[in-house]
């Protein structure tokens, strides 16, 4: 039986473990579609993404358009809050990173997610955070819509 040869595209390992042949699309694509495979991956994602290789975080870090639509999504339940840190100056990264835990929070309070809490303790495990009295007023209106 012949043994066959590795193709350049396989993945090997030597006798250490370590990798050989491994193609990295971010080195061998152009960067803007290298953009747009980043650009589809949620916040979460991106990040862990970003811890892959030293060349895939400065990619990502360097390029503030990648946190634009999960940005936009987050403007979706906290316009106020994301209006403001884009007019104070805050890039689309620093913006998101700011407001997409309270935009969780919040979004869980306006679909309901609260509304038969009894005590304190159900909350216990819950991730909060401040909510200003603007939030407080749409999560009474939709909780009296209920």
């Amino acid at each position: 039986m012949q043994r066959s040869t590795p193709a350049d595209d396989d993945v090997t390992l030597d006798d250490q473990g370590g990798c050989h042949g491994h193609q990295n699309f971010a080195e061998r694509l152009p960067w803007e579609m290298s953009q747009s495979i980043f650009g589809r991956l949620d916040p979460r994602s991106l990040c862990s993404a970003s811890l892959t290789c030293t060349q895939w975080r400065r990619l990502i870090l360097d390029c503030d358009q990648l946190w634009r639509r999960s940005c936009l999504e987050v403007r979706a339940v906290c316009q106020r809050e994301v209006d403001r840190d884009r007019g104070d100056g805050h890039s689309w990264k620093v913006t998101l990173v700011r407001n997409y835990v309270c935009s969780l929070v919040k979004r869980d309070w306006l679909a309901g997610r609260y509304s038969s809490v009894r005590s304190a303790e159900e909350l216990y495990e819950r991730r909060m955070c401040p909510l200003d009295v603007h939030a407080w007023g749409e999560i009474l209106e939709a909780e009296l819509q209920r």
